[in-house]
């Protein structure tokens, strides 16, 4: 089946990570052996011969750089133009992954519609370009708010105003506190540049503000569920309930920490924590127990995104494994329809309405 996957941090792996995700995936990760700079060395689920044979042609794929104020225990960097310049390589990079025929950037309806066509013309996956959607995970590295149209011209079409802490324009997961005027002007420009606003990551006063200053369209690229796992982190009943009424789609991830309760960082295993995908499958339907459908809910894994196999489903070794969701979701129930709009037709149905 065709998948849709709405959150991969495939720059960031690609710069700060060094990874060659043209390569195999046993190539990178025994490149890694020994390495101990990074959690999840030795650990990667994720290249692009990868996503060809799960037959993931599209992702949301991300640039980040945050911005880190004096006193601020984060990793990031001390100025936003340090942060933008970090995203500009990113954005190289996807460029360079274009020039070498790996992907293509979809930005609008006509390329998405040729995309599209191309990976279900009946041919094998194994030489076309993985389409990626350019989103901004933070938006700290927006030096100032013009600086967003200068994004968007190069492709950016979603932005999360904040990631982890406090940001320039919003607050993010384990911070407290309101958008402000300087977020509020970020919503109004991305708005008039019709660019998806990204709710994941935004605290929950943040988030609140966000949807009352909006007024475009919203999705959450990847968001687990509170009822669940009890943390910030998370969506909170209501807040799905508010999404689901923006018609938004959630991605379901595939974090271990924000699958199950109790995950300690470090310690926990996912055998030991009894982690597969069947606990996706749990958040998967509790979403679609609130919105009463399956229209509301896809694919968001952000696989390797600082973890890998030590910190992820079990029974998951490469991100191609996605294949086995549709099965999971025939056991609980859900139709031949409501599989292929979870597996793609909702991040389909929700881009062909943001991109017209």
């Amino acid at each position: 089946m065709f998948v849709i996957d709405a959150h991969l941090d495939l720059s960031m792996n690609a710069l700060e990570w060094n990874r060659d995700l043209t390569r195999p995936l046993v190539e990178v990760n025994q490149r890694e052996e020994g390495l101990t700079d990074k959690p999840d060395r030795a650990n990667a689920v994720v290249t692009l011969p990868e996503l060809r044979k799960g037959n993931i042609g599209l992702v949301v794929a991300t640039q980040i750089g945050r911005y880190v104020a004096p006193g601020n225990p984060l990793p990031g960097w001390h100025s936003p133009e340090q942060a933008w310049a970090q995203t500009q390589g990113q954005v190289a990079w996807y460029k360079a992954m274009e020039d070498a025929g790996e992907m293509v950037q979809v930005n609008d309806l006509p390329s998405l519609d040729k995309h599209l066509e191309l990976w279900n013309d009946g041919t094998p996956s194994e030489k076309k370009p993985v389409g990626y959607i350019l989103s901004l995970e933070g938006a700290d590295s927006i030096v100032t708010v013009k600086h967003l149209e200068r994004a968007y011209n190069y492709g950016l079409r979603a932005v999360g105003p904040a990631h982890y802490g406090h940001g320039r324009y919003a607050q993010g997961t384990d911070a407290t506190g309101y958008m402000g005027p300087k977020g509020h002007e970020l919503l109004r420009e991305m708005e008039r540049l019709n660019i998806i606003l990204d709710a994941t990551h935004l605290c929950d006063d943040s988030f609140w503000e966000a949807l009352d200053h909006f007024s475009g369209h919203v999705w959450a690229s990847h968001n687990n569920c509170r009822a669940l796992v009890n943390h910030n982190r998370q969506y909170s009943d209501e807040m799905i309930k508010a999404l689901i009424d923006r018609g938004a789609v959630i991605g379901a991830a595939l974090d271990a920490w924000m699958m199950v309760p109790g995950w300690v960082r470090g310690v926990s295993t996912p055998k030991g924590m009894n982690c597969n995908m069947e606990v996706m499958v749990d958040h998967i339907d509790h979403i679609c127990q609130i919105a009463g459908n399956a229209l509301h809910v896809g694919m968001g894994t952000d696989l390797d995104g600082a973890f890998g196999r030590e910190q992820c489903p079990y029974d998951l070794e490469t991100i191609a494994d996605l294949q086995k969701v549709p099965d999971l979701l025939k056991k609980r129930g859900y139709t031949d329809a409501d599989i292929q709009n979870m597996m793609h037709g909702n991040w389909l149905r929700f881009l062909r309405n943001a991109l017209a």
